[in-house]
This record gives C-alpha cells, sequence and structure tokens, in this order.
C-alpha cells in the first residue's frame, strides 16, 4: 500500500508529551505503552507545526522513534491539533 494511503493518524506511534524544557529546546515525550523517550528540537523534525513552542505537557502527538549514542530517541513529532 502506497504511503499516500495510508491514513495520517496510523504514519505515526502516539504519545503525548510529558515535559518540555523550552529554555534548553528539549523534553520527554511518553508513549501509549507507558515508555518515556527523550527529544531535542537540534535532532527533531517537526510536522504539523513549525515552532518548538507550540509543544506543552499533556498535548498529544504523533512521532517517529531513532537511535542516537544515547539511545532511543524521538526523531519526528506530528502535532495534529495545536492547544
Amino acid at each position: 500500500m502506497p504511503v499516500e494511503d495510508v491514513p495520517v493518524e496510523r504514519r505515526y506511534y502516539r504519545g503525548t508529551v510529558s515535559v518540555v524544557h523550552h529554555g534548553s529546546r528539549t523534553g520527554w515525550l511518553r508513549t501509549e505503552r507507558g515508555r518515556e523517550v527523550p527529544f531535542a528540537a537540534a535532532h527533531l523534525t517537526l510536522v504539523g507545526t513549525t515552532s518548538f513552542s507550540t509543544l506543552c505537557p499533556g498535548l498529544q502527538v504523533g512521532f517517529d522513534l531513532g537511535r542516537s549514542s544515547r539511545g532511543l530517541c524521538v526523531t519526528t513529532i506530528r502535532v495534529y491539533d495545536t492547544p
């Protein structure tokens, strides 16, 4: 099935932003299974918004994962509805 045929909601894992540090532009996201995964603006692609300041605790998002030298991290955050 081509990617264009897959609904946007199913292209990403689902999770909730749990902590955001706007000063250092970093934070943590909680997966649907309860795992906490870090993210950093320097290594992050935002989809559905252009501003890191849109991210806030409690915001439900889609995300994708990658690996860094420190382990698992969020590489993409898809914002569905801005608060």
